[in-house]
């Protein structure tokens, strides 16, 4: 039995509790015993890393892992894995026109996406009380892995044709991906697109959010809802983010989040944006119950308001800050 996203997002708006939703799945891992790297590598593992987190700590939803290597494996890419960091992609495998079209889009049976989708169904059909969202990386992301995240920057001038067409491809995965997900289950995506900070408003939307709104539009529906996530966003493309028709928006802690409000219509949800580095991992239970507080206090008077982290938590986040958290909250 799936979960009506539409009511579940109007319960959301109008309940008398502080609504949060912390991207946070590596304090799960920690709580099986295992390491990051068990847990990007087995859908179990990950699925049991989210089932922990949810009975312990009182969130709106479940949260898979905001792995951004999945993809650009699947595609051929290099990853580098360590036991206790998330993974990372090492190195480009397309540089120019030729090599972007003779660049084949993947199945589903390629790299762990399988263990992914694994992960997306077990915790669909073990996790019913409260949406689970699945996470995937957005198209100028992928293409920017791909391609070379500094490379790219220059080709979206000097060569666009080339960076379209990387695009097109991308998006044809990561959409393929997504309905796998729905699929599967699962009440909604969360689409990582950080590097679509880096543009200006005209290139944003240009080269990440007309693709992003594509996917958006074939999949989001009220037994699914798409969250779209730039934590590279200061303030300069948010109306390219709203522009993708995403029922969410999530923020990381660059930008002014009470501006953010004031300017996303108040029937989309916004999420964000304590530092996951600064607050959560390397702060004292003390300043994460003071920078909580203060986030609540500021956006008090915004009903689409999520409290949630800045970004994916990184590994090795006190307990004892993830409690002050939510004691903050309650």
């Amino acid at each position: 039995m799936s979960i009506n996203m539409h009511k579940w997002a109007e319960s959301v708006l109008t309940s008398d509790k502080r609504p949060a939703l912390p991207i946070m799945t590596h304090p799960g891992i920690d709580l099986i015993g295992k390491n990051v790297q068990e847990a990007v590598t087995n859908g179990e593992t990950h699925f049991e890393a989210i089932k922990a987190l949810q009975q312990h700590y009182p969130m709106i939803a479940a949260t898979m892992i905001m792995d951004l290597t999945v993809e650009a494996e699947a595609f051929g890419s290099p990853i580098n894995f360590a036991p206790h960091e998330v993974p990372t992609v090492s190195d480009r495998i397309v540089s120019d026109f030729e090599s972007v079209q003779n660049l084949n889009v993947p199945t589903l049976e390629a790299g762990r996406v399988s263990e992914y989708l694994k992960a997306a169904t077990l915790a669909a059909q073990n996790i019913t009380n409260v949406p689970v969202f699945a996470g995937c990386i957005g198209p100028f992301s992928l293409a920017g892995r791909l391609f070379d995240m500094t490379e790219i920057m220059t080709a979206a001038y000097i060569e666009p044709e080339t960076i379209e067409l990387l695009l097109q491809k991308c998006t044809e995965f990561i959409n393929l991906y997504v309905k796998a997900f729905k699929k599967a289950g699962v009440g909604g995506v969360l689409i990582a697109e950080p590097a679509a900070g880096m543009l200006s408003e005209d290139m944003c939307q240009q080269f990440s959010s007309d693709y992003v709104k594509k996917i958006v539009d074939e999949n989001q529906d009220e037994t699914f809802m798409v969250i779209l996530h730039n934590c590279g966003n200061t303030g300069h493309v948010t109306q390219a983010m709203v522009n993708t028709s995403a029922a969410g928006l999530h923020f990381g802690n660059k930008i002014d989040i009470t501006q953010v409000l004031n300017e996303v219509p108040a029937n989309i949800l916004v999420l964000g944006n304590l530092d996951p580095v600064g607050v959560f991992k390397m702060g004292t239970s003390q300043s994460v119950l003071q920078a909580t507080s203060d986030l609540l206090e500021k956006t008090k008077d915004f009903r689409n308001f999520v409290i949630s982290s800045g970004c994916d938590t990184p590994p090795g986040v006190p307990v004892e800050n993830i409690e002050a958290f939510f004691g903050a909250i309650k």
